[in-house]
């Protein structure tokens, strides 16, 4: 039997304006959220060189990381969902 999709991860959701500047302008579904801004860090070289699994915030990130300079990937999708709606 095939596997549907979860339907909550493909509906469109309203991003906060501190999110858009960073992944552009939604409406956009979590999954495509997240996509985004693992692009955004990679291409900015975000990721912590010792621990690959945490995030150094720039300016950008920072407001969506509760003004903490580092976060792990974990914690990074809890924080980015609250501006989420």
């Amino acid at each position: 039997m095939p596997r549907k999709a979860n339907s909550a991860l493909l509906k469109p959701l309203t991003l906060s304006s501190e999110l858009e500047a960073v992944v552009g302008s939604g409406p956009l579904p979590r999954g495509q959220v997240v996509k985004k801004i693992w692009e955004y860090i990679k291409a900015n070289n975000l990721q912590n060189p010792a621990n690959k699994r945490n995030i150094i915030a720039d300016d950008k990130l920072r407001p969506l990381f509760d003004g903490k300079d580092e976060v792990n990937m974990f914690e990074m999708t809890k924080l980015i969902s609250k501006h989420m709606s």
